[in-house]
């Protein structure tokens, strides 16, 4: 686990304390493509907000944890950000098992945390569905994304039998895979292969022969890049020419450079799209900035916008402290937004009536629009 602190005050000079806020991110490990954009993309709101004055008259300062994808680091890693470095709120992880992992922390030190891409229910409420106190997000849940999936499947393109195929340890492909098998069979569809494999596994042709002798035609994977894309492209070598292929936000696309042109054709289930005319001055900025495109948008986007959204709600709050705070960001009503407009609901702390995206990889492998769905 390694901390960096980093104050961005970009031409501002203050005379006040920092105002610490932590982010928490893996850096390093199968993920860290993820990671390592949503942290350049704080930054960049840090240094902008600095440059304007900072917040309250007082600077932003970053407090960066990797939690190289380990519950345990991510507890270990917040519970230094509230008892040593005294931050007075937490963003990220983009995984819902840390997010959970971390709630009794955060609860404790009363000390709210932003999930960027944490989709699991149980990231902000718990076993009995009452709301966590300081546990937030700015994305959709994965019941509305199984949901969208499940519809792709079924109702877009026609696809009757559905294999899928899902780590059995991650509490994200577990709600996926739950909330996409309830949907696609309420639309009569029927899943012919449900098969699972373990968080280290990196061959996966067993299962995929399973689900190639099952008859589907449309294989969905609730998974995390890595994996994913190692499936895709054994599927791809096995003979599965012919089966459509479908996941979530778990998207990545470093996973080219696994799966290569197995990638094409694929669809996803998302958050937003890089053509987002919101986002798109922001992606040209984030090339400029770091020499690199923007390549996990999704991660970009969402840490962006939290960081804006946080930046948000300190100033409605009128003072840098945690349950003040967490009352701004429970009561967000029409924030504008880079890539959506945020309404909070205070039952659940779930970002209301958000728009779905789904995108399909083309011939040139990436990732673009292909259809954007409304809440119903």
């Amino acid at each position: 686990m390694a901390v960096i602190i980093i104050l961005c005050a970009a031409g501002a000079a203050f005379a006040a304390d920092p105002i610490k806020v932590g982010y928490l991110a893996a850096l390093t490990g199968d993920y860290a493509a993820y990671g390592i954009t949503e942290v350049n993309m704080a930054k960049m709101v840090v240094g902008d907000v600095n440059a304007k004055g900072g917040v309250l008259g007082r600077p932003l300062e970053l407090v960066i944890y990797d939690t190289k994808t380990r519950n345990e680091d991510a507890v270990n890693a917040v519970r230094r950000m509230i008892e040593s470095d005294k931050v007075v709120a937490i963003i990220g992880a983009n995984s819902s098992g840390i997010n959970i992992a971390t709630a009794p922390i955060v609860d404790k030190g009363k000390t709210p945390q932003i999930s960027t891409v944490g989709t699991n229910p149980l990231v902000t409420v718990d076993n009995k569905g009452k709301v966590r106190p300081y546990s937030f997000r700015i994305c959709f849940t994965d019941p509305y994304q199984g949901a969208l999936a499940a519809e792709l499947a079924m109702t877009t393109l026609k696809k009757d039998k559905a294999a899928v195929l899902y780590n059995v340890g991650s509490d994200y492909a577990q709600g996926l895979r739950e909330f996409f098998t309830k949907n696609y069979t309420a639309l009569k569809g029927k899943i012919v292969a449900d098969e699972g494999y373990r968080e280290t596994d990196v061959d996966f042709r067993a299962q995929l022969t399973k689900v190639k002798s099952s008859g589907a035609n449309v294989l969905f994977l609730p998974g995390m890049g890595k994996d994913m894309a190692l499936i895709i492209k054994q599927a791809k070598e096995l003979g599965l020419k012919d089966i459509i292929i479908i996941g979530g936000d778990g998207y990545g696309e470093f996973m080219n450079e696994i799966a290569g042109d197995s990638m094409k054709g694929t669809y996803w289930v998302n958050h937003t799209y890089l053509e987002d005319p919101g986002m798109a001055p922001i992606f040209a900025r984030y090339k400029k900035v770091y020499n690199d495109d923007c390549k996990e948008f999704v991660n970009g986007t969402m840490a962006y916008d939290a960081t804006y959204w946080l930046v948000d709600a300190i100033k409605r709050a009128g003072k840098a402290e945690g349950p003040a705070i967490a009352k701004a960001l429970e009561s967000t009503k029409g924030l504008k937004l880079n890539h959506a407009t945020l309404t909070i609901n205070a039952k659940d702390h779930n970002p209301l009536n958000k728009a779905g995206v789904i995108l399909k990889v083309g011939d040139d492998l990436k990732a673009k629009f292909f259809q954007k769905v409304e809440p119903k």
